[in-house]
């Protein structure tokens, strides 16, 4: 089925030109915060997975969104800082509920993660240790691999078009890979190649530059368990810090909270923060609600819930800004431009993204198999993902114990 290209005009209605009816204008807030408090509980794979899973449900399933408004959702998400998947779940809701639409959904997308995460955490802090967790992340890490290199797969056909976007995605990609990070401004780089190649803006006169000044990225300015007010602000302004300076996905947080919580606070062991990242991994929703399970471990339940507000409150801060201003301008070509250059770097970002984590989730001849195996499954059946992650989980919890892998919490 051929697509609209993302520079094609929408019209009023928010459909594109060639589609049968487009979404309707508004969904109602009940309706979508159902969906995405269904989407907090039930959606694993990190952040990739999560945006090809509302990519299938919310464009092909239900039609509240086109194609073109999914590509410009994920590739302006991808081009802010915070956690990919809420801002598209945010956008995504704003799209078709409006301002309250974008808090209800949002919301509705964390809390399930939240309760899960915090009770992880209440349980960690109480007992000290869970060594079952290290049997589950040994099974259901390396098929989370497969979740983001399937869902990788399915965003690459929905918007990218030509050798451009694909020289933009290799070039992202080894930026990734030799730099072991995502950079910021790979993103905006490759939005002002789109700009240059597919806009207008330096073929003829140039266009006001607002709306691509609100796509760039925008910055704002041993665990003791208690939860006085002192350590508490420092969590808010920590996680603050972290969901406003760091892009893409649960990968690329990772190096941060490491430095910030372990090295520099103290807060963490090196132990203790890698059972919170595997947390972040195993739990369904966005990987970075990391951040609940570190606040319970450094003041219990009112750090939990600071730590969750402080991080994701950004993202709902640079979408409701540049979500307005992206509708009013989406028929520009260079807005158009920006957006197909910066997706193009998005799918070559994850990619690289894939090998870095792959180097943490596989390490022997059982987790390179159990990925092969999931993505094959993946690009055979429709089977989901709770479903693959759950026998995951129990393969680790069955051979883990047999083969003993000591690499698993080492890297």
């Amino acid at each position: 089925m051929d697509e609209a290209s993302p520079s094609a005009s929408v019209g009023a209605s928010g459909s594109e030109p060639g589609d049968a009816g487009g979404p309707p204008r508004r969904v109602p807030i009940p309706q979508l915060a159902g969906y995405f408090l269904r989407l907090g509980t039930l959606g694993f794979g990190g952040p990739v997975a999560l945006c090809g899973l509302m990519e299938r449900e919310l464009v092909d399933e239900k039609g509240w969104l086109t194609k073109t408004e999914m590509r410009e959702a994920i590739a302006v998400s991808q081009s802010m800082p915070g956690p990919l998947a809420i801002q598209v779940g945010i956008f995504a809701a704003y799209m078709r509920g409006g301002f309250w639409g974008a808090w209800a959904g949002g919301w509705a997308f964390i809390l399930p993660n939240f309760v899960i995460v915090a009770l992880l955490g209440a349980l960690y802090v109480h007992y000290g240790d869970l060594p079952w967790m290290t049997a589950v992340f040994y099974g259901v890490a390396p098929v989370v691999i497969a979740l983001i290199l399937h869902s990788c797969w399915r965003l690459a056909k929905m918007g990218m078009e030509d050798w451009l976007q694909w020289t933009i995605g290799a070039a992202a990609f080894l930026v990734t890979v030799v730099l072991q990070a995502e950079v910021a401004l790979v993103f905006v780089a490759a939005g002002v190649v789109g700009i240059a190649y597919y806009g207008s803006l330096f073929r003829r006169r140039p266009a006001p530059p607002a709306t691509a000044v609100a796509l760039a990225p925008l910055a704002p300015a041993a665990a003791s368990h208690a939860a006085s007010p002192g350590v508490i602000g420092k969590l808010i302004l920590f996680f603050l810090k972290a969901g406003s300076l760091t892009f893409g996905s649960g990968l690329v947080i990772v190096p941060f909270l490491e430095k910030g919580l372990v090295q520099e606070n103290g807060w963490l062991t090196p132990r203790d923060f890698l059972i919170a990242v595997a947390v972040g991994m195993l739990s369904p929703g966005p990987v970075v609600i990391t951040a609940t399970f570190v606040g319970f471990i450094v003041a219990g339940f009112w750090g939990s819930l600071a730590s969750t507000v402080a991080i994701f409150l950004p993202s709902f801060i640079f979408v409701l800004v540049a979500a307005p201003l992206l509708k009013r301008h989406r028929g520009n070509a260079d807005v158009q431009g920006f957006i197909k250059g910066a997706y193009g770097a998005a799918i070559g970002t994850i990619l690289g993204a894939c090998v870095l984590l792959g180097k943490i989730a596989i390490g022997d001849a059982l987790t390179a198999l159990l990925a092969l195996t999931a993505l094959a499954l993946l690009f055979r059946f429709k089977i989901p993902n709770p479903a693959l992650v759950a026998a995951a989980a129990i393969v680790g919890l069955i051979a883990f114990p047999m083969l003993k892998p000591t690499w698993v919490m080492l890297k």
